[in-house]
């Protein structure tokens, strides 16, 4: 259960290595968060991360995780209920892709879809099952400020978050009064391995600051956060500008 200050006491980790991913479960280990599982798939990095919150005092398992075969979570998800409550999911996994060769290779960009978008689903349905199941619990999906609306430069990537952050806000619906909290974060453009040698877009934000974000947004029970806060104005504003302009515009 979370403890007085609405921290998570465990935590489940989907996309293990997600730098934002660490940065939270640093942040709440801590705090109060003793148990943490991180799924993802078997790899030395997934390994390293896990001793790193061990060194931190967490008791910390790794969990065989992949999130493009849907038919397995049931199994490798659903177990991880049944060895005691779960009270924080971080969905923490996804890919950004490459826009260009995605427009040239459908194959590369249904990847990004089924990894972003229909891997989410199904690993998102089966902890809000589990959760609701025990009564309590959050469960944190991590969306972007790219899918509020579709530009040019990265249309594929941005389609894929906007079907998940649909989807996260109708579960949270679905789930409103049963004990379950859904909470959708938004963030703009995170500095990290992911977007290494991007160029940097403007209001651009830290795995750290994102974690933040997340626990102030735990404590507070949002239902949705923006990372940093000044996006929710900028991207109401873009959602309004009229699609001749906003094609015109650098975004």
């Amino acid at each position: 259960m979370k403890d007085a200050f609405g921290t998570p006491q465990s935590l489940l980790v989907l996309g293990g290595t997600s730098e934002i991913g660490l940065a939270t479960a640093r942040r709440l280990v801590a705090r109060r968060t003793r148990t943490v599982w991180l799924a993802g798939r078997p790899s030395a990095a997934l390994e390293k991360a896990a001793a790193g919150l061990r060194d931190m005092g967490a008791e910390v398992h790794t969990v065989a995780f992949d999130a493009l075969d849907s038919e397995s979570h049931e199994e490798s998800l659903g177990k991880i209920f049944t060895e005691g409550d779960v009270d924080m999911v971080l969905l923490a996994f996804g890919i950004l892709g490459d826009q260009a060769r995605d427009e040239d290779e459908p194959l590369a960009a249904v990847r990004v879809a089924q990894t972003n978008y229909t891997g989410a689903v199904s690993a998102g349905l089966v902890c809000a099952r589990s959760l609701q199941a025990q009564g309590h619990g959050s469960l944190v999906v991590l969306s972007s400020v790219a899918g509020e609306r579709a530009r040019r430069s990265n249309f594929i990537y941005g389609s894929s978050k906007a079907g998940l952050d649909a989807f996260a806000q109708g579960l949270g619906d679905a789930l409103h009064g049963t004990g379950v909290h859904v909470m959708v974060v938004r963030p703009g453009f995170v500095r990290s391995k992911m977007t290494a040698g991007l160029e940097e877009a403007p209001m651009a934000t830290t795995p750290e600051a994102v974690a933040e974000a997340i626990e102030t947004g735990l404590r507070r029970r949002s239902e949705t956060v923006w990372v940093p806060g000044a996006l929710r104005v900028v991207m109401s504003a873009l959602r309004h500008v009229p699609r001749p302009v906003f094609r015109r515009l650098p975004v």
